[in-house]
């Protein structure tokens, strides 16, 4: 028995080694397959870390599951859900998800990577000095009497490997938690022969979570948090202190049809759909917005100039038409962002056609109305200065008599739209950002540049239109002081400076406690954590309580569930508590 724990031991920790090794070189694999039930994975630093629910870890670590189920056996899980009650259903849904090993299989794992970094086995056939490993966790699933839900190992390395902390990870859902700060201290005490310890606190509240319109329109991922941490912590549930260290995480997706920029969004998907048409000439129309067709609103729209003797000023009526789509707008952000009243010939144009192009044909009959307009004298139609798309340079030469022949075929009209879209909403950014006192001309150099190639405009269009729906998602829910914007406008303008667009990115933006107290000191916190060590950043004790599951592979199959029914809410009625506690192995 001895010489097969042994070479299993060799074995494991010759295939962790392998693949630590490639990491450092920068070489990223697919999780590997170990005897055949556990599968493997090494977690860089920066990648999305499932132990950071419960011990903000976030470096490079072993992630140990139970192999994946095979799909005919993912059919059958399927098929035993579909009948279980919907009590089931709100926690597994479709997606099987993470799967955790039997506790025992987690401490036989764990007990091989202790031999192999244990100095004294030095019958093992390892090349010796030992190369410590990252720490390495088990998913576990919870069988024992205790709830185990994680088992951890973590090295104590100085010069040498000195020993091993191992860690125990426990969940459960507690209706009626009862808990006392001094009764963890003591424990802490006892169990690691301490005098004194410190407890550090943290506290998660959820400030903003999208909530789903309907059947048909699902929520988006737009969230807002506030995260703080304390030292030292009074009591259990204790409300953070305003001399707490505090950040502001905010991710927002684009496109929420409650959003007071939704038709702004509307216009920057339509230039994404003629920007995508020009690279790969296959052109997806979206369905109009408007009732008549885009040539019934362009020739309308040429009449009314006409009218005017081609001079005057039809901004107003289309202004308010614009504010008309806008009606959704809440009336706390209108100081903060409003329809610029100032839009020319072109981008008066633009928001027509824009809402109502269904087809390229539909482009060609819309510009060849606009040129042979021009042509005769129709109109004089005013433009911005600086305005240099094809049609701006159009409708110069009209000033002068002589226009140069454009044939509206092939790309062109395609071109000619996105130009005029392009510019259009450059200003509307431009205007907003500068007007509000966020960024300069010089900040937006980059996004605003026509130096670069019509894709890459775009492209840096949708990451400023990004920035703006971060800043009115904060205005209108956490109404922050303008030295916070900034300071959020300046942090986003720097990141999508320097990388490629993500609405999943989480900004993060230190605040003062002092500034956003009111939105966190009557309100009941996501997430609250007490951390018990006494100076050992390895050696801590953990209790947790969150109103969500913190363990991504447990589902509610559990006896804590068995009261409840479908009339109470879910919400209200359940927290989960997380213990984790760690013994100390010394080697030497």
């Amino acid at each position: 028995m001895w010489s097969r724990m042994n070479r299993a031991a060799e074995e494991f920790y010759t295939r962790l080694l392998r693949e630590f090794d490639e990491e450092k070189k920068g070489i990223y694999k697919d999780p590997f397959i170990y005897e055949a039930d556990v599968q493997v994975q090494l977690i860089s630093k920066g990648q999305p870390n499932p132990l950071k629910n419960i011990l903000n870890e976030n470096d490079v670590v072993f992630i140990l599951e139970k192999v994946p189920l095979e799909k005919e056996e993912t059919s059958h899980v399927e098929e035993l859900q579909s009948e279980e009650t919907a009590i089931s259903d709100f926690s597994t849904g479709e997606n099987v998800g993470p799967l955790a090993l039997p506790v025992g299989r987690a401490r036989q794992l764990i007990g091989l990577y202790t031999m192999a970094h244990n100095p004294n086995m030095t019958h093992l056939n390892i090349n010796r000095p030992v190369t410590a490993l990252p720490p390495l966790w088990v998913r576990c699933d919870s069988s024992d009497p205790e709830g185990t839900c994680w088992l951890g190992a973590e090295l104590i390395t100085s010069n040498s490997i000195a020993g091993i902390v191992l860690y125990v990870v426990s969940c459960k859902a507690d209706k009626n938690y009862s808990i006392n700060l001094e009764d963890l201290k003591n424990s802490h005490k006892k169990r690691h022969h301490l005098s004194t310890v410190t407890a550090k606190g943290f506290a998660q509240y959820e400030l903003l979570k999208s909530t789903a319109l309907d059947d048909t329109v699902p929520a988006s991922q737009t969230t807002i948090t506030l995260d703080i941490s304390w030292s030292p912590v009074d009591e259990i549930l204790q409300i953070p202190p305003l001399s707490s260290n505090a950040t502001l995480n905010i991710k927002v997706e684009s496109g929420d049809p409650r959003s007071p920029l939704n038709h702004l969004h509307r216009e920057l998907k339509f230039l994404l759909v003629l920007a995508d048409g020009l690279r790969t000439g296959v052109t997806e129309w979206p369905a109009p917005l408007e009732a008549k067709s885009a040539i019934d609103l362009v020739q309308e729209f040429l009449n009314d100039l006409n009218k005017l003797d081609g001079f005057g000023d039809s901004t107003k009526k289309d202004t308010e038409t614009v504010k008309h789509d806008s009606a959704a707008f809440d009336r706390s952000i209108e100081c903060l962002f409003t329809v610029r009243c100032d839009l020319d010939f072109a981008e008066q144009l633009w928001c027509k056609m824009s809402s109502s192009v269904t087809s390229y044909q539909d482009l060609v009959k819309c510009f060849t109305l606009i040129i042979q307009s021009l042509q005769h004298g129709d109109i004089q139609p005013w433009l911005h200065s600086g305005s240099n798309n094809l049609l701006s340079k159009l409708i110069h030469q009209s000033y002068h008599g002589t226009m140069d022949t454009v044939s509206l075929t092939g790309t062109t009209p395609v071109q000619m739209l996105l130009e005029i879209g392009l510019d259009k909403l450059k200003k509307d950014y431009i205007s907003f950002f500068i007007g509000q006192e966020l960024a300069s001309l010089n900040h937006l150099e980059y996004f605003i540049s026509p130096s670069v190639d019509t894709q890459e405009q775009v492209y840096r269009v949708q990451k400023l239109h990004h920035i703006l729906e971060i800043l009115v998602s904060c205005k209108l829910f956490i109404k922050p002081q303008h030295e916070l914007l900034f300071s959020l406008t300046q942090s986003c303008i720097k990141y999508y400076k320097q990388n490629p667009f993500d609405e999943q990115h989480i900004f993060q933006l230190p605040v003062r406690p002092t500034a956003v107290k009111n939105l966190y000191q009557s309100e009941k916190p996501q997430k609250w954590r007490v951390e018990i060590n006494s100076g050992q950043k390895k050696v801590k004790t953990v209790w947790q309580l969150s109103d969500s599951l913190p363990i991504d592979h447990l589902n509610c199959h559990r006896p804590d569930f068995s009261e409840l029914t479908l009339n109470s809410s879910l919400e209200e009625r359940i927290s989960f508590t997380n213990m984790v506690t760690c013994s100390q192995v010394h080697f030497k």
